[in-house]
């Protein structure tokens, strides 16, 4: 339930906290002492393997993760099972595997387990959390915290854009370019502060004309496809609208079957090798009748768009997503609205995953 405080509009803290994202991010770069300091154990360490679990939000940027690890230090990166370990007791050797769990409230039940159990199999443990007194912290090895302040609306925006940027940030410290990537950071929080205000006013015209919306598709490829899973938890959670996140190459694997006038379809589209896979699964969307919202930085090359949404293009290819969920972001939050929905407190929904 929302807090007893005073008057509230509903979605006004779920986009009050979408706008506070740059300056989250310039605070997660205040702790470089912490970064350096895991980064350092991770290149000594040399791990065979970095294990990434997570759930919602948290699991849609392991998804980036993987990437991220891949591009820059050209270590192997997973989503893991949480399954095989905590409910299977799987005898799995982790003793050469970096852990990085992710929970923005720190006290996801089965990813806190985790942790523990991979810790006590050897593995080097790392908790990624907005919570830096939870018990994710408590389990790991070390613990990362997310810098973002209290996020009080429900659906995850700005502890979704730093474990974004904690995810890559670590990744190119383990590649010895984490001032590198450091300084993309910064870069990106200023092209976030120049651009919000604007991208509001445009997202706000295209959710008025998706309000009759029940269902779409969010395509993503590579390192924007952990932007399509988060985009389209964003719209499920927040606007009723069953979303679901395709990459590219899916969508011609059966889903384009159940595209119609009526079925629009949101594209993710970064200038980097994915592009043309993107761009091609565009054109078949068109051609199947329905409508496309291009978005991203290579937002332009989506040919036959009814919607273009573009976004800054970062100082390295890997930081593109923090941009590209923007847009994403605040089209759930205007969707909402035009939909009669509170953004801020989905029905059924709550802040922190407890067991029951």
């Amino acid at each position: 339930m929302p807090p007893a405080a005073g008057p509230r509009n509903p979605g006004e803290l779920f986009l009050a906290e979408i706008r506070e994202q740059p300056a989250a991010l310039l605070r997660l770069l205040d702790h470089k002492p912490d970064f350096d300091a895991v980064t350092k154990v991770m290149r000594e360490r040399r791990p065979s393997v970095v294990r990434l679990v997570g759930h919602g939000s948290s699991d849609a940027a392991a998804s980036f993760g993987v990437y991220a690890f891949g591009l820059l230090p050209g270590w192997t990166a997973m989503r893991d099972s949480i399954s095989l370990t905590v409910y299977y007791d799987a005898k799995i050797d982790l003793s050469d595997s970096v852990v990085i769990g992710l929970s923005q409230s720190g006290e996801t039940p089965d990813v806190v387990e985790y942790v523990k159990r991979a810790r006590g199999r050897g593995a080097f443990t790392i908790g990624i959390t907005n919570g830096t007194d939870s018990s994710l912290a408590l389990a790991a090895d070390a613990t990362l915290g997310l810098a973002a302040g209290p996020e009080r609306a429900v659906a995850a925006s700005k502890t979704f854009l730093n474990t974004l940027a904690a995810l890559v940030w670590v990744a190119g410290g383990a590649a010895g370019r984490g001032d590198e990537i450091a300084e993309g950071l910064r870069r990106v929080s200023n092209q976030l502060s120049e651009t919000l205000e604007s991208l509001e006013q445009a997202v706000s015209n295209v959710a008025m004309a998706f309000a009759y919306v029940g269902r779409m598709y969010v395509i993503g490829r590579g390192i924007e496809f952990g932007t399509a899973r988060e985009v389209a938890l964003k719209l499920t959670e927040t606007c009723r609208v069953a979303a679901e996140p395709l990459t590219a190459t899916d969508l011609a694997h059966g889903p384009i079957a159940a595209l119609d006038s009526m079925f629009p379809v949101w594209t993710i589209a970064s200038r980097d090798e994915s592009l043309p896979a993107v761009v091609e699964a565009a054109a078949r969307v068109i051609e199947a009748g329905a409508t496309v919202v291009a978005s991203g930085n290579a937002a332009t090359e989506i040919e036959g768009a009814l919607y273009v949404l573009p976004v800054p293009e970062p100082s390295h290819p890997i930081l593109s997503p923090l941009l590209s969920v923007v847009p994403g972001q605040l089209f759930a939050g205007a969707l909402a609205h035009a939909k009669g929905l509170d953004a801020d407190y989905p029905v059924g929904l709550s802040k922190v995953t407890r067991a029951r």
